[in-house]
């Protein structure tokens, strides 16, 4: 068979986790447009100054940033220490249960079509070529090379969220009063069907529903903050 036919496989596990930073990226930017745009309208609504709404918008922006990355810091921590400790059980059990580990990774071949006498011939060589990674890749779908890095997920969360945000405050900032809201409503409508497409894209689901969904949620907290304002800034 030829090269051409044994080509790369595009379901890797790299290329799966590229497709999951990609995701989580393209959500991270919704979070930042919808966030932000529903503060600075709801304060556009209250008030036509430009400083308040500037230092609102700047704040929420900041704030969010902070707390994406905050948030996927910890979570990816608790995975790589998760990650690690597997990784060190298994080496181990290899050192001290090899038999049993040979006889366990054979199986998990037979469990995937081979035939028992393929499944421990597979699982001998692999053994003998590089027995942790056989293991981890077949028993736990993990890489010693690719261990999930926290701080590279908490920058990526932030700088998501930060570009998202960018949208609807220069979108509230730059028109004149009369037009901020409407401008800001506009830009996101046109935002969120973007990401939504996106999201659906990558995730292969139907993308007709998630923009749909992404749509009507984003423009939902605009309208609500947008009343919100409007009834606090003609109270006060």
């Amino acid at each position: 068979m030829t090269e051409q036919a044994h080509g790369v496989d595009p379901h890797t596990a790299g290329h799966a986790s590229r497709l999951n930073w990609l995701r989580a990226g393209v959500l991270g930017a919704n979070d930042g447009i919808v966030s932000v745009a529903a503060l600075v309208v709801g304060v556009a609504a209250a008030t036509t100054d430009s400083a308040a709404i500037l230092i609102a918008g700047v704040a929420a922006l900041l704030a969010g940033a902070i707390s994406m990355a905050l948030g996927e810091y910890v979570s990816v921590s608790s995975q790589r220490d998760t990650e690690r400790a597997l990784i060190a059980k298994e080496r181990y059990e290899l050192e001290h249960m090899p038999e049993q580990e040979l006889a366990e990774l054979a199986g998990l071949y037979e469990a995937k079509g081979l035939s028992p006498a393929t499944a421990r011939q597979v699982a001998v060589e692999l053994t003998e070529h590089d027995a942790l990674g056989a293991h981890l890749e077949v028993e736990l779908h993990i890489g010693t090379e690719e261990l999930s890095n926290p701080w590279h997920a908490a920058f990526a969360s932030a700088l998501a969220f930060t570009v998202g945000a960018i949208l609807p405050l220069l979108s509230v900032l730059l028109p004149p009063p009369e037009w901020r809201v409407p401008a800001t409503f506009l830009s996101v409508v046109i935002a969120l069907v973007i990401t939504g497409w996106l999201s659906a894209y990558l995730g292969g689901s139907p993308k007709g529903r998630a923009i749909g969904r992404i749509v009507v949620g984003g423009g939902l907290a605009l309208v609500v903050t947008y009343a919100i304002g409007a009834l606090i800034g003609t109270a006060v």
